[in-house]
């Protein structure tokens, strides 16, 4: 207890954190501040993982019931954990040793040739289609919203962030578009509305690519909308337009040269790309071993400082970066309070141990926007410097033009307006 005893003391400065340890006995941490919340570590086992692993060991043992919320919420734990290590790394020793050894070899972890993406790609989006019915919106955009407003519902909010994607792509009627990482098909069918563009999705998700084919034959698109079980490395069209949303965090960084000599291999010369990805704030680093376990195997948060050389490298030139802060943070928290309402059903599906490892997973990924420097960047590029205007107009001029309620309704009534 002595060793634990020294890592919280050494974390939790601000804050009221009670811990009961296995013999029963309990300790107080932080300054008394705040609520009480009071967290029970029920083996010496789980103690020993802990000291020696504590990203990957306090995940684990909230699935497996071995650490256990007796005052406050699981929330209030990863709250106040959070707050007090802020973007500092936790410096205790052997969390010290982990961390460089995570980082030394996070290129192997990161190491996703076309085989394993596939295979990484399955272990997170071919899950049942009733789990993402449970906590997203209905056109399953499963990716950072657009929040204008504390009030905005995750349908507007993701409806604005359509609606500022192609404010960005400078659509134009008849113009090709390439959707790399095409989810369930919401925003590659909208752009083909909104703009009579003709859209071509990659993904490697079979459930995705079943049913956004669904989605675009029953909007009577098919004409113009299809989506590929594909590779991005292995495509070789030539667009008008490329945009890739909530991707590019499973490419790594093995792989960022393929990816942007892939974009610049299939731009036009006048077109515009734009790339949406979540990255960190703080600096090239690895991704938490117990997401990368448990959620997203082969996936990484990059910092800007990692993409942007290999974009120079690719021949493109940036026309624009946005740097989106807190609005993943207000899309999890919507993501979370859907995902709690509706418990029970996730629960029927799947089990409790389940329902506790997403329920970790929504709120340590909140939090790490509030708290620990992640954010989304959006990256538009081009060949030409001429591509894109001059000044930012166009952005909030194409989006005075077209409500948001537009990108909300249904896709067969939108695909006959267009």
């Amino acid at each position: 207890m002595a060793m634990l005893d020294a890592l919280l003391t050494h974390t939790i400065r601000r804050g009221n954190l009670r811990v009961i340890d296995p013999w029963g006995r309990s300790a107080a941490y932080g300054d008394g501040t705040g609520p009480d919340i009071t967290i029970r570590i029920h083996d010496l086992k789980t103690v020993i993982k802990i000291l020696f692993d504590p990203q990957l060991a306090v995940g684990e043992a909230y699935m497996d019931g071995k650490l256990t919320v007796e005052a406050g919420t699981i929330y209030d734990v990863l709250d106040i954990a959070l707050r007090n290590l802020g973007m500092t790394p936790l410096k205790y020793p052997l969390s010290r040793l982990t961390d460089g050894l995570r980082t030394a070899f996070r290129r192997l972890a990161q190491f996703n040739p076309a085989g394993r993406s596939r295979a990484n790609v399955a272990h997170h989006y071919d899950l049942s289609d009733r789990l993402y019915d449970l906590f997203l919106d209905p056109d399953r955009q499963y990716s950072c919203a657009y929040v204008m407003d504390p009030s905005d519902t995750i349908e507007t909010a993701q409806a604005q962030k359509k609606r500022h994607l192609a404010a960005k792509l400078l659509l134009k009627p008849e113009q090709k578009i390439l959707d790399i990482g095409s989810g369930w098909g919401g925003l590659g069918l909208y752009l083909a509305a909104i703009a009579a563009g003709d859209v071509t999705g990659l993904t490697l998700s079979s459930e995705q690519f079943r049913v956004s084919n669904q989605r675009a034959s029953d909007a009577g698109m098919t004409d113009r909308v299809r989506f590929k079980m594909q590779d991005y490395r292995a495509e070789h069209g030539l667009y008008d337009r490329i945009v890739s949303v909530g991707m590019f965090e499973h490419v790594g960084v093995n792989h960022y040269d393929d990816y942007f000599k892939m974009v610049a291999r299939c731009l036009k010369e006048d077109g515009v790309a734009l790339i949406h990805s979540i990255g960190r704030a703080e600096g090239p680093g690895h991704t938490n071993p117990w997401i990368s376990k448990y959620i997203f195997p082969g996936g990484y948060s990059p910092a800007l400082s990692e993409v942007i050389p290999a974009i120079e490298r690719a021949g493109l030139i940036i026309t624009d970066i946005e740097i989106l802060r807190l609005h993943y943070a207000e899309t999890l928290r919507l993501w979370r309070e859907r995902f709690e309402k509706n418990r029970a059903d996730i629960r029927v599906l799947y089990d409790e141990r389940f329902c506790r490892m997403w329920e970790f997973y929504l709120i340590t990924s909140e939090l790490c926007f509030r708290h620990n420097g992640q954010m989304v960047f959006q990256i538009q590029l081009a060949k030409r410097s001429d591509s894109v205007p001059i000044t930012r107009d166009y952005i909030s001029e194409f989006e005075k033009a077209h409500p948001p309620a537009r990108a909300l309704a249904p896709l067969a009534d939108y695909s006959r307006a267009a």
